[in-house]
This record gives structure tokens, sequence and C-alpha cells, in this order.
């Protein structure tokens, strides 16, 4: 099979290598879609150094059923599937607490998070457990349906942990693909004043169009004091989307008594103070959130069936796997939203 593979930072080269095999419990995925979240830009380029060579990435995916090994019970060849990327035993302690994502034995396809990285989806075919498959609907498309992990995180982090009520003022940083579906959980949750702040006017435009009832953006102006002018009495949850130490800054200093703050964009391990005595009378209460859940992919699963979060308004860009290159260079740019990869 074709698949673009790491082999160190910039260095990602189309290969033909062995198609992977199924063993007992996993199916074969022939990939038809799957996301380029900023993880896997961040592993390429070397802006995240935790990275074990040669490595597939990619972990948005979506596709067909190709062949089972033994023991797998409830799916078939030619089923339409979306793939959770994080695998779980089912069986420790976190396991059977609901915390899928803390498992002992965690492993992801193509991702970040746990000790064990197995070749991910940028590929066109995959193996995963069969307790990571979830059935597309029929008229979900396998672009939409790929995108099914990045809004279960919005919903798990919006709604699950950062607990959003309805009419609750919300600021989401950062509105590239993971901020554009924050947005759209949000709006569907029922915020009332959703504000937008990226760098990008382009990126801000489309938050515009997905629901954005304001957007500021900070190299033109003050963020805090815009965001002063836009909610006097500062906002009820801030969503951190962006991924930089700087958008988690800013978060901070938007902080008012009671607001609940989610850090959810930045994987690297950079560091920001806290004022001691301000964060204990503020009572603002910091939540974050990574990875995923069986949960909060059947929650996504059902906001894109519904209509509530529709994943192809935020799709910018499509290439075949074979221009891989070309979808890099398209991630580096401001002029983007979400890009798909079709192998």
């Amino acid at each position: 099979m074709l698949a673009a593979v790491l082999h160190d930072y910039n260095r990602l080269e189309l290969e033909e290598v062995p198609n992977p095999q199924p063993q007992a419990g996993e199916a074969l995925v022939r990939i038809k879609a799957c996301g380029f979240c900023a993880t896997d830009y961040k592993a390429i380029r070397g802006l995240r150094r935790n990275v074990k060579f040669p490595l597939v990435p990619g972990h948005e995916p979506a596709g067909v059923v190709a062949a089972v090994g033994p023991h797998v019970k409830h799916f078939r060849e030619g089923d339409e599937v979306i793939v959770q990327p994080s695998g779980y035993c089912g069986l420790c302690r976190n396991c059977r607490l609901g915390l899928i994502h803390y498992c002992d034995r965690s492993y992801t396809i193509g991702g970040d998070g746990p000790e064990d990285v197995r070749w991910g989806c940028f590929a066109e075919y995959a193996v995963a457990g069969e307790n990571m498959l979830f059935r597309k609907p029929p008229a979900l498309s396998f672009d939409a349906a790929c995108q099914t992990e990045p809004v279960s995180g919005a919903w798990k982090g919006i709604v699950r942990y950062s607990e959003m009520s309805v009419g609750d003022d919300v600021v989401v940083i950062g509105t590239g693909g993971i901020g554009m579906y924050c947005l759209m959980v949000a709006r569907a949750a029922g915020a009332g004043t959703l504000v937008a702040i990226d760098v990008s006017d382009y990126a801000l435009e489309t938050a515009r169009r997905l629901g954005a009832t304001h957007t500021i953006n900070p190299a033109c102006e003050d963020a805090k004091a815009a965001v002063a002018a836009i909610l006097p009495a500062g906002p009820d949850l801030v969503m951190e989307a962006a991924g930089s130490i700087e958008a988690v800054r800013l978060m901070v200093s938007l902080l008012r008594r009671g607001t609940r703050w989610n850090v959810f964009g930045i994987t690297t391990h950079e560091t920001f103070e806290l004022d001691g005595g301000l964060t204990h009378f503020l009572e603002a209460r910091m939540d974050a959130s990574f990875g995923t859940t069986p949960l909060a992919m059947e929650k996504a699963v059902r906001l894109m069936e519904r209509g509530l979060v529709d994943p192809e308004k935020a799709i910018s860009h499509r290439f075949p796997l074979s221009e891989i290159h070309r979808a890099v260079e398209t991630m580096a740019s401001p002029e983007r939203n979400k890009v798909i990869i079709n192998p």
C-alpha cells in the first residue's frame, strides 16, 4: 500500500509498504478520508519532539472494512466505519470507570499521548481494534465522518468537562480545525454571545459563518480590551484551541469570578503563571481535555447526523495521499481551515 512515512522531522516520504494484517479482535480498514490535525503537523515539522520513527501520522480516519481478524463479531467486510484512534483494553480500573483515555494499556494509531503510538492513517489501509469502530451513518460523507474524533473532543471539552449551559457567553481562542468545532458545538449547545479570537482573518471569516457573534484579531487590536468591551461582566467559558502558550496566557487574562477555562489546544510543554491569591478569590475553574471516549464519539456522531454540527463547513482543502507534501505546506498557511487527506 501507499503510505506517508515520517522517518525524521521534516522527512516525510511516500512509500510502498506492506499492508498491515489484522490480528484477533482487529479489522483492516481501507481509509477513505483522514483529517490533518495540528498534532500531525507538529510531529512532521519537529514542533513536538516525542515522536518515535518511523511513523505514519494521521489519526482522524473513516473508511470501509476490508478484512477482519479472528473473533471480530460485530463488523464485516464492506461496512462503512468511523475509527476512534484511541485504543484501550476495557479491563483496567480506568477503563471500568469510563476513563478509557487513561487506560493502563492505551495506544493510539498515528496520534499523540500514550507511549504506544502505532502507524496511522495517512495510508491506504490501517488496522484498528473492533472496539474502536463506529458505524458511519449512510448520509454522512467520509470527509465529514472522519471528523468525528475532533468533534468528539470539542463536545467532551465544552459540554462534558466544562459543563457549558444554555445562554453561556463563550470565548474560543484559536479557530483552526478544532476551534471551528468548538464554535459549532458551543452554538449547538446554546451559547449566548460567542466570541472567536484568531490572528488569521481567513479563519475569522469562517468563524462568522459558523455562528460566532463577534470576532477579534489580536494582531490588529488588544484582545483583552476587545473582549471586555463585548462582555463587560466577563465570559462564562473560555476555550483555548490555538495550541500556543500565548493563547493560554490570553485566556488567563480574561478570567473573572466563576469563569470556567479549558486548556484544550496546547500539547507542548510550556509554562505560564497564575497569581495564587487572585486564582483563589476568582474561583475560576480550570479544566483540560485531551483525547476522546466512546461516549464522546457517539455524541459527535449524533451531532453530525442530526445536522447540528456540519464538518463540511469547516473543510477548506482536500488532497489525495499522493499530494501529502502540498497538504503539509497548506497546513502552514493562515488561509486554510480543516485539511483532509483522501488516500
